[in-house]
């Protein structure tokens, strides 16, 4: 029995096609919002988590420079002193209270240099790194190998291609050469946003090199901890009490890499639910054009469902008359909204993100599933009570209406 009433399901679905067809383009827009929506939300998260993960493990540390700074030069009041370096006590301070962790004290210019390759005069921020310690931060090259000597230097992998540089090559430093001329002995790989130091376009020398040239000895604009051994937030802690003892005058401003990564997860989550939601809305609308299109059949048909009711057929045959019909309409709405949400996700992350690469990852299919899913259910949930009406009609009733 249960396939006669499939079959009338979808004659009546090809009798009013226009108006099914429209409760169907409401599904579509809906699972296409849902699931678009939550592919970007999530490719945005991965292509943050893929950009910051090789940094997850890092305790940064800058000289204090008030309530509102976040490293040199920082402005901020509420009456601490204002420091534009870490001394080189400070430096051995914080190396004593990490061990057995790597602390790597960075040196770099206070603004951007300029810098010549060939004949073409650019900008460039210049790091100094102890030798002894390049490894440490920068563990793997693109291309070429570390520096051993002053007149070496690696570069950034956008650096080496916005300016065709490579390993080789010779770059003049300064002003019509007046800080000489350094090799490029290695690429750094790109390593998008960081927390430590922004090397993809930038220049990284010898510790001596930078100190001799810039007669900045013993002066660090911040000290990068490798955590290797225990928690990035026990190190953070120790660093604090080591050298802020002093609460009306603090020395260090200390960042934890992985608690800023933790709050930048949960923003971006918070934003894909958000924008998620929004995409539910306009599934919430179809669902109530589901509902009203339900209503207006059973109107059409009591005189129809008088006679099967007549006849003998059952309540819950009935029933599931108007919640296949219901069904047919989400199941195709939601699976061509499926389909076309992955071409809407495709185009959103093209343009927002510049990469595709994340459309296809689990988290980002999920969210197409859930949309599909959820379409699928309002259908169905929609249809329920127009259902319930039809076959709780009276027969005598449903038989005399005109």
């Amino acid at each position: 029995m249960s396939g006669i009433f499939w079959e009338i399901s979808k004659r009546n679905i090809r009798i009013h096609m226009l108006r099914s067809s429209l409760a169907m383009l409401g599904i579509i827009i809906g699972v296409v919002a849902i699931g678009a929506m939550g592919i970007l939300g999530n490719s945005m998260t991965q292509d943050i988590s893929s950009s910051l993960s090789s940094v997850g493990d890092s305790v940064i540390v800058t000289p204090y420079s008030g309530s509102g700074g976040m490293g040199p030069g920082g402005g901020g009041s509420g009456g601490s002193s204002q420091n534009m370096y870490l001394s080189d006590q400070n430096y051995q301070q914080i190396e004593r209270a990490v061990a057995p962790n790597v602390a790597i004290p960075v040196h770099s210019t206070s603004e951007h240099m300029s810098v010549g390759v060939g004949s073409t005069d650019i900008v460039a921020t210049i790091y100094g790194l102890p030798t002894d310690k390049v490894k440490d931060l920068l563990p793997t090259l693109q291309s070429g190998d570390y520096s051993n000597g002053n007149s070496g230097c690696l570069v950034g992998a956008t650096f080496a291609s916005d300016h065709n540089v490579q390993v080789g090559s010779r770059i003049t430093i300064g002003q019509d050469g007046e800080y000489g001329t350094l090799r490029v002995t290695g690429i750094i790989p790109e390593r998008g946003m960081s927390f430590d130091i922004s090397t993809d376009s930038a220049i990284v020398v010898t510790q001596d090199w930078f100190e001799n040239t810039y007669n900045d000895q013993y002066e660090y604009n911040e000290v990068v901890v490798k955590v290797t051994s225990g928690t990035t937030a026990g190190v953070t802690t120790t660093i604090e009490k080591q050298l802020n003892r002093n609460t009306r005058e603090k020395t260090v401003t200390v960042t934890d890499s992985q608690a800023t990564l933790a709050t930048i997860y949960s923003t971006f989550s918070t934003v894909t639910l958000f924008v998620t939601a929004i995409g539910g809305i306009s599934m919430v609308v179809a669902g109530v054009s589901i509902f009203n299109i339900m209503m207006m059949s059973v109107s059409e048909r009591i005189k129809e469902i008088g006679i099967m009711r007549s006849i003998g057929t059952q309540k819950r045959e009935v029933m599931s008359m108007f919640i296949y019909e219901a069904g047919i309409i989400g199941v195709v709405g939601s699976l061509v909204g499926g389909v076309l949400c992955l071409l809407a996700g495709y185009a959103v992350s093209a343009l927002m993100l510049g990469t595709t690469k994340y459309l296809f990852t689990v988290s980002s299919m999920s969210s197409v599933v859930e949309g599909v899913v959820f379409g699928i259910i309002i259908c169905i949930a929609c249809a329920v009570y127009p259902a319930w009406q039809a076959a709780n009609l009276n027969p005598i009733d449903a038989l005399r209406h005109e």
